[in-house]
């Protein structure tokens, strides 16, 4: 008779805490840069509605983006002044562009630059 070595499959305990800790850091990461995110996707959808409505001068669109920032709470990194408005063709164009510094852990810090303009 032959005996058949059964093994035993799966993750051990070091294995477990090690994933554990990954996806830990991954998670308090994650949470940290998805209000940055949702920042800037704030402020692009911001400036394609000014853009859209084609303002006649540029004091106007400045205008414009700080009424849409006191209205939305979620803008802080950027004011009015940081925007670089022209015009394309009759067509206002806005653009901008900013850096966002989040604290990952102590003297770990993660810089995201960010930038965008009208569609």
């Amino acid at each position: 008779m032959r005996h058949t070595k059964s093994r035993q499959r799966g993750i051990s305990l070091v294995g477990l805490l090690f994933w554990g800790a990954v996806l830990a850091f991954g998670g308090v990461l994650t949470a940290r840069v998805f209000p940055s995110v949702l920042e800037f996707y704030t402020i692009q959808s911001a400036v394609n509605r000014i853009a859209q409505s084609n303002p006649a001068t540029v004091p106007a669109a400045r205008a414009e983006f700080e009424r849409i920032k006191q209205v939305e709470y979620s803008i802080q990194s950027i004011s009015s002044q940081d925007l670089v408005i022209s015009k394309e063709n009759d067509k206002v164009k806005i653009s901008f562009a900013y850096d966002k510094i989040i604290d990952v852990a102590g003297p770990v810090y993660l810089l995201i630059k960010y930038q965008g303009d009208s569609r």
